[in-house]
């Protein structure tokens, strides 16, 4: 992959193109990363008002009726619903895994099948969630493996 950056002073935003010979999945994959790039949600984190880029989050969890985002030092607590959220974020990158939590796909370092047929995910911050039996299907769908 060949990466350049041309600066124009004439220019007040900053795009970004793609060019290849054929759209592959990690052609589409790096386009969701830079469309996704300045993609936040407003939440709040120690009393005080922040975005949380959708990039920095590790997963987001609902708990007795709050959710609460993830990243890898902080926790942050965000009005929005499950649902809500799952519209925003990009379905190929973000994963429900259960009834009251989404995990990051780019964040989970490896997979491993439980003998209740959930799954284990360890995440890149040693972080272990488990991906609903219910869940589980869908994923090795996503992930194109077998079983």
């Amino acid at each position: 992959m060949k990466v350049t950056i041309e600066k124009d002073q004439k220019e007040n935003v900053v795009f970004a193109e793609i060019h290849c010979k054929e759209v592959t999945e990690e052609v589409s994959r790096l386009e969701r990363h830079i469309r996704n790039f300045d993609t936040f949600i407003a939440a709040k984190e120690d009393g005080s008002n922040v975005n949380v880029s959708t990039g920095d989050i590790y997963y987001i969890e609902s708990v007795d009726k709050k959710t609460f985002i993830y990243t890898e030092k902080n926790v942050s607590v965000t009005d929005k619903r499950l649902y809500e959220l799952e519209e925003i974020l990009d379905n190929k990158d973000f994963f429900r895994c259960s009834k009251s939590m989404i995990v990051h796909l780019n964040k989970v370092v490896s997979l491993k099948p439980e003998i209740t047929r959930n799954i284990r995910a360890t995440l890149k911050n040693g972080e272990v969630i488990l991906i609903s039996r219910r869940y589980a299907a869908d994923l090795k769908k996503l992930l194109g493996i077998g079983g």
